[in-house]
């Protein structure tokens, strides 16, 4: 079947890397998997030997009428778009409330998606998704830099990198390589108020060239030397940039300043 640019469709081709995608997920018979985007199917067969039951949901409306006429056991094609599909209600009809994700994410929405399935109100226990191996790097930030996105994922979750999968492996063949990461849920996300925490790190990546205290005192209007107060107390140095901050330091500086900035 011909992809659709507009979907941004690459489709695996190698079995052998589908095979080990599901078995990375490490999934008990008992246990369900929600897969977003299955396209050819090449990995719905794997998850679908190895999963109690197997949701896919699938955009195309000709490639989801094609893996229905395949029916693989314990599988349920659904046509339609994760981001705009009620995902809670979808989970409570199939009783899929205990679940995992696998999924071949399109590059150009994969933040929205991985941001959805972990801010939703039936989280996913594990993902293994694979993504842009660039954007998969900054997720688990491997050179030591963080951003907005690996401190959105780190808050709820603790990433890891699995394994690279070269452009060669897809139809079409992507301008870019591949990585498969590992998302699981931690168990204890602190109890804070979620919209203004993010508002905070958002104002601390502001600009990537400014220290952390030229950000947050032109994000805030509040002069350098609060900033500076609120930065001491929390053990961060004066001159640090949000690049260098994990999600416990962001946690900290919030717990900071959050009597006197955000009530």
């Amino acid at each position: 079947m011909q992809p659709k640019k507009s979907l941004g469709q690459n489709f695996l081709a190698n079995d052998s890397i589908a095979e080990r995608i599901a078995n990375s997920a490490n999934f008990s018979s008992r246990e369900n998997v929600l897969e977003i985007g299955p396209g050819t199917g090449i990995l719905t067969k794997y998850l679908a030997k190895k999963a109690a039951k197997v949701l896919a949901l699938e955009i195309d409306r000709d490639l989801a009428g094609k893996l229905q006429k395949e029916k693989y056991k314990n599988t349920k094609i659904i046509e339609g778009d994760i981001l705009k599909i009620n995902l809670p209600r979808l989970i409570e009809e199939n009783n899929f409330k205990e679940y995992k994700v696998v999924a071949n994410l399109p590059y150009y929405i994969t933040s929205k998606i991985i941001r959805l399935l972990l801010e939703t109100k039936y989280t996913p226990q594990e993902m293994v998704l694979m993504v842009q191996k660039e954007v998969g790097e900054r997720i688990v930030a491997l050179d030591g830099k963080e951003s907005i996105l690996s401190i959105s994922v780190k808050f709820y979750a603790d990433p890891e990198l699995l394994f690279d999968v070269s452009r060669e492996n897809f139809d079409p063949s992507p301008e870019v390589d591949s990585a498969v990461i590992r998302i699981k849920r931690k168990e204890n996300i602190p109890d804070i108020d979620i919209k203004q925490f993010f508002s905070l790190v958002r104002a601390g990546f502001s600009s990537k060239r400014k220290m952390l205290v030229n950000n947050l005192s032109s994000s805030f209007q509040i002069s350098k030397d609060k900033i500076l107060e609120w930065m001491k107390k929390s053990g961060l140095e004066p001159g640090v940039r949000a690049e260098k901050l994990g999600v416990e330091d962001w946690v900290k500086l919030y717990e900071v300043i959050g009597n006197e900035q955000f009530r």
